[in-house]
């Protein structure tokens, strides 16, 4: 069956409504055990490290073993809020701040454990899955190897620094796969556990900026950022800005003072600097993304009072690239229903082609450090284009802070790749970096097809939103190697497939009437009304043959 006959549910009798789910049941209980999740690590690991690891790990597995539908919404929660619990365990840390790295891990531990337990149960099985699953399913794990791979020789020159960056690689792909896997096998209604992550997590924005002072001290802050900086410091950071800008960082909120967009431009209207927003995951960028991500999900679902909340605060955020993927995505939907899919996708390729074109020329005659490290990053690929291994360059290694940024505007390259996922993953990986990347392009178009002939708004928020972050990993390390960036795009495309395949699987019939399915569903948006007819004849569907809650 092809993807493109999947593109929609088609019920095959008439549906009786679901008994409404207890709340607390279904949306609270599942949400508190993932703040748990996030939570006992960083606390646990202040007692024993060996604890920490011990408890995280048993309560991972339960988790994966007892409530496998819940997979991917507790992998997103651990990687939005587990930052807040390591920063209000912070103080706890003073003596030793190299352990503030080590129990940030704890979320990717929880996501590779979620991840593992469904990969596993699905090996014996994958002979009676349906073809596509097992096609992405391959293609994906041909990334995860590659990765290892170059993870291993990067292991070999900067250990600490190959695992930083193997987290940051190859989690995007252990969510897709995850949620791939768990909406193929499982039937879910993510949807009212994903509108409240989105309140939850926008709410901590807008309260951090009403209120910085009593979020800094609800969550240690200004302890944690002490601690944060202490390398920065001892490299001579600080006093390298000082002596390049003039500016002197006499409080801790001078560091969270930026220009509005990082650009001149707009001070002529007025808007000069900003205190940037950290969110619950205690990154700036990260949590602009994330707070992109839930804007274009609301929008999909239907809240648009609740988008145009999350709207406003990514404003407050200031950064740009995850204001372009907003953009540019509402821009792609609406432009389908107006002109259609195909002359939409065309365009929006023209578009961004053009963008990074003259973000690339305009960077370089103006000295853009993310255009630069992108540069470094093409000239070491260059150089050797069999890649260097892991963790070789980038942001998050170790000769970051001593980079000399004026002698790299001269040249037009930074030596090494950094500020660019792109670029980095060039540098790193060679020509196998065209696999992670190449992935990404022949997904985001896969699922466009499924958007095309359904006119689901997930999908096409999936699709447009795969393709945008791939841009802007060009110029941002942020777009590719943040889970809220690249991550949550990748699981919701690995959901909306899934989804698709489950229901050709639910129904074989529905490949014989592939035209209709996809007219009938060009009109229909994926919101909480047509997801419970879905549900509805899914369960009357399988009523005899599946026990409630029990996989196909």
């Amino acid at each position: 069956m092809s993807v493109e006959a999947m593109a929609q549910p088609t019920a095959t009798a008439a549906a009786a409504p679901l008994p409404a789910a207890a709340p607390f049941g279904s949306i609270v209980l599942p949400l508190l055990i993932a703040l748990a999740l996030a939570m006992f690590g960083p606390v646990l690991n202040v007692v024993s490290p060996l604890l920490g690891l011990a408890v995280q790990t048993l309560l991972a597995l339960a988790i994966a073993i007892g409530m496998p539908s819940y997979g991917p919404v507790v992998a997103i929660v651990v990687l939005l809020f587990q930052n807040v619990f390591v920063s209000i365990c912070s103080p706890l840390y003073a003596s030793d701040p190299s352990q503030l790295e080590f129990i940030k891990g704890y979320n990717f531990l929880s996501c590779v454990l979620l991840w593992l337990v469904n990969f596993v149960s699905y090996l014996p099985r994958r002979r009676q899955c349906h073809p596509l699953l097992r096609r992405w399913m391959l293609a994906s794990t041909v990334v995860l190897v590659a990765i290892g791979f170059y993870l291993m020789i990067g292991v070999l020159q900067d250990p600490k620094a190959a695992a930083i960056y193997l987290r940051n690689i190859v989690l995007p792909f252990l969510l897709f796969q995850l949620a791939l896997l768990t909406a193929s096998r499982y039937r879910l209604r993510v949807t009212p556990l994903l509108v409240t992550i989105a309140v939850v997590f926008i709410g901590c924005g807008f309260f951090e900026f009403a209120f910085r002072e009593t979020w800094l001290a609800l969550t240690n802050g200004r302890t944690y950022w002490y601690l944060d900086g202490l390398k920065a410091m001892d490299a001579g950071v600080w006093e390298k800005q000082m002596r390049a800008t003039g500016s002197v960082m006499v409080d801790l909120l001078d560091r969270f003072r930026v220009s509005f967009f990082n650009t001149p431009l707009l001070e002529p209207l007025g808007l000069t600097t900003v205190l940037r927003l950290f969110g619950p995951n205690i990154s700036a960028v990260s949590f602009a993304y994330g707070v992109g991500f839930f804007v274009l999900f609301l929008t999909a679902t239907g809240r648009y009072l609740l988008a145009l909340a999350g709207f406003a605060l990514l404003i407050l955020c200031s950064v740009k690239g995850a204001l372009l993927m907003v953009l540019f995505v509402l821009a792609a939907l609406v432009a389908t229903r107006l002109i259609g899919p195909v002359l939409t996708l065309a365009l929006l390729l023209v578009m961004l082609v053009v963008y990074a074109a003259v973000v690339i020329v305009s960077g370089l005659k103006i000295g853009d450090y993310h255009v630069i490290g992108l540069m470094g990053g093409v000239n070491g690929f260059l150089q050797q284009p069999f890649g260097r291994g892991l963790g070789v360059g980038g942001n998050l290694g170790g000769d970051f802070n001593s980079i000399d940024w004026e002698a790299a505007q001269h040249l037009g390259a930074v030596q090494g790749a950094f500020e660019s996922a792109v670029g980095v993953l060039l540098y790193q990986m060679g020509a196998a970096a065209l696999l992670p990347l190449g992935f990404c392009l022949a997904l985001a178009l896969a699922i466009w097809k499924l958007y095309a002939r359904s006119g689901l708004r997930a999908q096409g928020m999936a699709a447009f939103g795969i393709l945008i972050i791939l841009v802007n990993g060009l110029f941002q390390e942020e777009a590719l190697f943040s889970p809220p960036a690249l991550g949550l795009m990748l699981c919701m495309a690995g959901l909306v497939l899934g989804h698709a395949i489950r229901d050709a699987t639910c129904d074989p019939g529905a490949a014989a009437n592939g035209t209709q399915i996809a007219a009938a569903g060009r009109d229909q948006h994926f919101d909480d009304s047509n997801l419970s007819r879905y549900e509805a004849a899914v369960q009357m569907r399988s009523a005899v043959a599946e026990p409630p809650g029990r996989p196909l």
